[in-house]
């Protein structure tokens, strides 16, 4: 008896981790093909990643993109042939325990050099979808004062037309 709980108690834990890590392999597949489908300027392969109410937030302050302002920002982009390469060169991935919900970070090489990425993905009909990204230049803190400098008076205008 002692012998049959410890067996079905070792499957189990193993069964639970094999599941999670297909389900962090089958995650990191979608961000991937997602972040390869710009850079060879797939539209639909990009934009078929997302939810249907998909959110994209951009380095700018304004850019909070729903997914169909997104897609009318991003065609002209695709349409030139390439819209924008990022490569994760590290990333880290979490479930939730019902395993439909993922959150996510990742460090990416970009045009625009180091950028993180984070985001939300949601399982729907079985395939991973992207529901939320956000993308932030990584600024060393070293230079933070001067990127402040830099932004400043555009910050303030904005700031003032917000608070209005």
């Amino acid at each position: 008896m002692k012998n049959r709980i410890c067996f079905w108690t070792v499957l189990l834990i193993t069964a639970f981790g094999l599941s999670q890590s297909t389900e962090v392999k089958s995650i990191n597949e979608v961000l991937d093909t997602w972040h390869k489908a710009a850079s060879n300027a797939d539209f639909e392969g990009y934009f078929s990643k997302m939810t249907n109410d998909g959110v994209f937030i951009g380095t700018d302050a304004t850019e909070n993109w729903q997914n169909e302002a997104f897609r009318t920002f991003s065609k002209p982009y695709f349409d030139r042939g390439k819209a924008w390469s990022f490569t994760a060169v590290e990333r880290n991935i979490y479930l939730n325990d019902e395993k439909n919900f993922a959150w996510f970070d990742e460090l990416l090489d970009t045009q625009m050099k180091l950028c993180r990425g984070s985001g939300v993905l949601q399982k729907i009909d079985g395939d991973w979808k992207i529901a939320h990204y956000v993308l932030s230049i990584a600024v060393p803190n070293e230079n933070v004062a001067e990127l402040i400098a830099l932004k400043k008076e555009k910050d303030s205008l904005l700031l003032f037309q917000l608070k209005q």
